[in-house]
């Protein structure tokens, strides 16, 4: 068991770090993108080792959006300079947002597909393309985003536990359930307000 953890610490504090995101995430906490910075900075290097890069290009973004996220939810207000609130997605926004999905799909898939050694570039193209979308509404406050992560935290359940990254995979489990509760508790302020 040491021998794992010694073998396998970057990931096992990814995904500590991760938890640590999720959770301030449903709490509304702008601490949140603070873990996010740094778990996603440590997957980097998993996803690498792994050949799982559309999830290793989506730590980047991910650092990127972290910044973003944190200015976003620390100095943005309403129009009334109240707190940024949580919101709905109006039908314009959710067609732009699956345009959006399966343009970031295609290309994720053309790169993997045709230029690197990806054993699995259709899953991780599709999870690639959802989780990039899913952070950008995060970002935005937009409740809709725990429901694309729950499609996105399954299907990467399964990713995960193919390529044999079982820390990884028990995140994403815990992943999906607390993404159900990040809904439900969002849905109770957002009825609040």
């Amino acid at each position: 068991m040491l021998n794992y953890i010694h073998n396998n610490w970057i990931e096992i504090a990814g995904a500590i770090l991760s938890l640590i995101y999720l959770y301030l995430s449903i709490h509304q906490k702008v601490s949140l993108w603070i873990f996010g910075f740094i778990s996603s900075v440590l997957y980097v290097v998993v996803f690498m080792q792994s050949k799982l890069y559309a999830d290793m290009s989506l730590q980047f973004y991910y650092v990127v959006i972290s910044i973003y996220g944190w200015i976003n939810w620390k100095f943005g207000k309403d129009e009334k300079g109240h707190e940024l609130p949580i919101k709905r997605l109006n039908k314009k926004m959710i067609a732009k947002l699956i345009v959006a999905a399966l343009l970031i799909y295609v290309g994720y898939f053309v790169i993997l597909n045709y230029y690197t050694d990806s054993t699995v570039p259709k899953f991780d193209s599709m999870i690639g393309a959802l989780s990039v979308v899913a952070t950008w509404m995060l970002a935005r406050k937009y409740i809709e985003n725990w429901l694309v992560w729950i499609v996105a935290d399954g299907l990467a359940i399964g990713l995960f536990i193919y390529k044999e990254l079982y820390p990884t995979a028990v995140l994403f489990v815990v992943y999906t359930i607390m993404s159900v509760v990040g809904y439900r508790q969002w849905t109770k302020t957002l009825c609040r307000d």
